[in-house]
C-alpha cells in the first residue's frame, strides 16, 4: 500500500489529520445521521414571522359563526335552511334560483328572451291566414260532449249494464279534486298534492282532470303538471293532454300578454320529451288552425330550434307541413326544421320541393319568410335535389323574386351538383 497523504496547512493551524478507521466503524458511521456543523446565517424579515395563533383563530371563527347566525335569524331563514329541497324554483323572488335536476340544468334563463315582431311581417302573414278557422276545442268541450253522448245513449239503450266511458265519480273523489283545483289555481312553488300524481294512471284521467279546471291553473302549476304527464303518459295520451290543455293555454297567454309566460315556455319545452305528442298535439294543430300569428310561430319555433329532436319525428313533421295549405307560420317552422341539418330521406326533400314549386301560380306577394325558408332549403339540401327539380326551382325564381334573397338562391343552385349528376357520365359511357 502507498503512503497516506497528509494535507498540509499553513503555520496558522488547521484541521487535524484524518487517519484511517476500521471497516466496521465506517459501516456503522454510514448508517447513522450526523449533524451538520455548518451554520447558516440568513436574514429573515420580521413580517414573515407574524402568524395568527391557534387561540386567536378559534376566537375569530367563533365570532364569525355567531354573526352569521344572528344575520340568519334577522332574515328569517334560521333553522329552516336545512329543509330547503333542490327543486325547481317557480317563484318570482330573486332568491329562488334552483333548477330541475332532470333536464333543466342545461337551460339558461337568458335563453328565454322577449320576442320582437315586425309589424310589416305580421301584416304580410295575416294575408295568408284562413278566413274560416276551425273552432278551438278544449278539455271541457271534450268532456261535455262525452257526457251528452252518454246521456243520449243511456236513454236509448235498454241494457243498463252497458259500459260507460264517463263514469259516475264518488262525491268524496269530487270533493278531493275540487280541493286540488283550489291549490293549482294559487300554486307558485313547492310540492304538489299526491292526488294529482296518480291522475295519469287512471283510466278516466280526462274526467278527473276536468274536475281541477285546467283553464284556471297558474302558469307554474301548468308547468309542473306537464312534467308529470309527459313522464307518465304514453305518446298517444300525452298528445291529448298537450292538445286539450297545454295548446289552448299557450295561445291564450300569447294573445293576452303578447309574450309567453316563462313557466309555460318551460312547459312547452318539457313537452318536447315526447316528440310525437308535441308535433301532433301542438305544432301541427297550430299550422292547421290557419290562425297562427307571427308571434306564436316565432315563440314555438324558438323552443323547437333550441332543443334536439329525433330525425324521424322532424322528417315526418316536415312532410306533413309541406303538404298543408300554406300559411305564413309554415315557412317559419319549415325554416327551423331545415336549419337542424338532418340527413333527410329523398321523399321528404321531394315533398319540400313540390311545396315551393306550388307557388309558381301564386298571384299574391309572398312574405320575406317564404323567401328565407327557400334559401335555407337550397343552402342545406341543394345537392340532394334532382336536375328536373333544380330546373323547376330556377323557373320559380323568375316568377317569385326578392331583390336581396333571390340572387343568393340562384347562386346556390348554379354552383350545386344534383344528386343524379353522378350517374349521368356513367350512362353516357355505356351508350
Amino acid at each position: 500500500m502507498g503512503k497516506i497523504k497528509i494535507a498540509k496547512r499553513g503555520a496558522t493551524g488547521g484541521d487535524s489529520v484524518q487517519r484511517p478507521t476500521a471497516l466496521a466503524e465506517q459501516i456503522i458511521g454510514d448508517k447513522t445521521v450526523k449533524g451538520s456543523t455548518r451554520t447558516k446565517d440568513r436574514k429573515r424579515n420580521d413580517d414573515d414571522d407574524e402568524f395568527v395563533g391557534d387561540k386567536l383563530s378559534r376566537k375569530i371563527l367563533t365570532q364569525a359563526r355567531l354573526q352569521q347566525e344572528e344575520l340568519q335569524q334577522e332574515v328569517g331563514i334560521g333553522k329552516h335552511k336545512k329543509k330547503i329541497k333542490k327543486a325547481v324554483s317557480l317563484g318570482a323572488g330573486p332568491s329562488e334560483t334552483q333548477h330541475d335536476s332532470d333536464s333543466e340544468t342545461e337551460f339558461k334563463p337568458e335563453d328565454y328572451e322577449a320576442i320582437e315582431v315586425d309589424e310589416e311581417d305580421e301584416r304580410a302573414l295575416a294575408m295568408f291566414m284562413s278566413a274560416q278557422a276551425p273552432t278551438q276545442r278544449t278539455l271541457a268541450d271534450i268532456i261535455q260532449e262525452k257526457i251528452t253522448e252518454k246521456q243520449t245513449e243511456i236513454r236509448s239503450e235498454i241494457d243498463d249494464n252497458a259500459s260507460l266511458e264517463v263514469k259516475d265519480l264518488d262525491d268524496r273523489v269530487v270533493a278531493m279534486y275540487r280541493g286540488v283545483r283550489d291549490i293549482l289555481t294559487k300554486y307558485r312553488s313547492g310540492p304538489l298534492p299526491k292526488a294529482l300524481k296518480i291522475v295519469p294512471h287512471l283510466a278516466n284521467w280526462e274526467q278527473v282532470l276536468y274536475l281541477t279546471e285546467p283553464e284556471q291553473w297558474s302558469a307554474a302549476a301548468m308547468y309542473q303538471v306537464t312534467r308529470i304527464f309527459a313522464s307518465n303518459l304514453n305518446a298517444k295520451m300525452a298528445q291529448r293532454f298537450f292538445n286539450l290543455v297545454l295548446y289552448p293555454r299557450i295561445r291564450d297567454d300569447i294573445a293576452e300578454y303578447k309574450r309567453l309566460n316563462f313557466h309555460l315556455y318551460m312547459a312547452v319545452r318539457k313537452s318536447l320529451f315526447k316528440p310525437a305528442a308535441f308535433f301532433k298535439g301542438i305544432l301541427l294543430p297550430l299550422c292547421e288552425s290557419g290562425t297562427c300569428t307571427l308571434r306564436e310561430a316565432i315563440i314555438v319555433a324558438s323552443i323547437l330550434g333550441k332543443n334536439s329532436v329525433p330525425m324521424l319525428h322532424s322528417a315526418a313533421a316536415l312532410l306533413k307541413i309541406a303538404e298543408m295549405s300554406y300559411t305564413g307560420a309554415n315557412s317559419i317552422f319549415l325554416r327551423t326544421l331545415l336549419d337542424k341539418k338532418y340527413a333527410l330521406p329523398y321523399r321528404v326533400i321531394d315533398a319540400v320541393v313540390f311545396h315551393f314549386l306550388g307557388f309558381r301560380s301564386e298571384q299574391r306577394e309572398l312574405p320575406v319568410l317564404w323567401h328565407q325558408s327557400l334559401l335555407t332549403f337550397v343552402q342545406r339540401y341543394k345537392e340532394d335535389i334532382s336536375s328536373e327539380q333544380k330546373e323547376g326551382l330556377m323557373d320559380l325564381l323568375r316568377i317569385q323574386q326578392h331583390p336581396g334573397i333571390t340572387p343568393e338562391i340562384r347562386r346556390e343552385l348554379i354552383r350545386s351538383k344534383c344528386r343524379d349528376a353522378e350517374t349521368a357520365p356513367s350512362q353516357a359511357m355505356e351508350d
